[in-house]
């Protein structure tokens, strides 16, 4: 595919993007798409340390979970929007995205991992016990006042189209990364350490500014939801299987992918949506079982996700044409 089709391709699947709320125009469906935004935003948010540079994280949750109470605490205690309160979360992940890495890059390879999901969980741990921002009780958004200062409104296509925004400025952040010299650092890092240390490159330093930048998206992710759900608590927005899936839909998507977290959240979505719809409460955990058979066979035959599939496919089906 040139260049000048990827790009129209684009195009017109923004357009397709702007129009079809629209076109489904069904509450739950509707609902669907937001979610299918949501946590593909976030797994792009994720995608920029884990995919780019290599460093795993588990415990993506946590700058997720801040994101959300930052914003929500903000409007509840001083009634401020969660439009300002969503940049200060995405600020004070970042600066806590840092302090984390600091400490964790001293960690390689599975350590590193390890070491996010525990701060995943005294994280999870400290707000369970936190009663100055809800406790265990959790939070509610005021409903006293609606509209888009305000970010609550009584049908779902605002929040479609809010779900879209965050998914693509973050997405334009990833594309800049991709061509600056951020994304040739951040790939030489990941592929050859050394290599990238012998050649001048500070690999913390790096690590430092791509943590950074991933937090910080990643506390906009968890601010929507807040005004999304309109409640929270430590169950909800720092719970480990919320980490869990933010990894999974840019690994089956494609990892180091601009489009892979997009592609990995329609099909884990859809499937834990489909789970919840057809089964209902006797459903519960085969979503994970599905998930767990799609990662398992993905790392098996397809370790490149589903764009990689989709790449490899295209080039025999044109090597084939150019032989015929």
């Amino acid at each position: 595919m040139t260049p000048k089709q990827r790009n129209t391709l684009i195009v017109s699947g923004m357009g397709f993007a702007l129009v079809l709320p629209f076109i489904v125009s069904n509450p739950s469906h509707q609902n669907y798409l937001i979610l299918v935004l949501m946590f593909a935003q976030i797994g792009v948010a994720w995608n920029i340390l884990g995919g780019y540079v290599g460093q795993v994280s588990l415990g993506h949750v946590a700058f997720f979970g801040i994101g959300a109470y930052t914003s929500t605490v903000l409007l509840v205690s001083v009634g401020l929007s969660p439009w300002i309160g969503m940049l200060i979360g995405g600020v004070v992940a970042a600066f806590f995205g840092l302090l984390i890495g600091w400490i964790c890059f001293r960690f390689k390879g599975h350590y590193f991992t390890m070491a996010t999901i525990a701060v995943a969980e005294i994280l999870q741990v400290l707000f369970t016990n936190w009663e100055g921002v809800g406790g265990a009780v959790g939070l509610y958004v005021p409903l006293d006042q609606q509209g888009w200062w305000a970010m609550v409104f009584n049908s779902k296509l605002p929040y479609y189209y809010i779900a879209l925004g965050l998914f693509t400025v973050t997405l334009l952040a990833n594309w800049a990364i991709e061509k600056s010299f951020l994304g040739y650092y951040f790939r030489a890092i990941k592929d050859d350490p050394e290599a990238a240390r012998s050649l001048g490159v500070s690999l913390t330093d790096y690590k430092l500014v791509a943590i950074a930048i991933s937090s910080f998206f990643a506390a906009l992710g968890g601010s929507f939801y807040a005004q999304k759900e309109l409640f929270i608590d430590p169950g909800s927005v720092l719970v480990t299987s919320l980490s869990i899936k933010m990894s999974l839909v840019t690994i089956l998507g494609g990892i180091g992918s601009l489009f892979g977290p997009l592609v990995g959240s329609v099909l884990l979505t859809g499937i834990e949506e489909a789970t919840r719809q057809i089964l209902g409460g006797s459903g519960m955990g085969i979503d994970l079982i599905i998930y767990a058979t799609i990662i398992i066979a993905v790392a098996i035959y397809y370790p490149t996700g589903i764009l990689g599939w989709a790449k490899r496919f295209l080039r025999r089906g044109k090597k084939a044409e150019d032989g015929a």
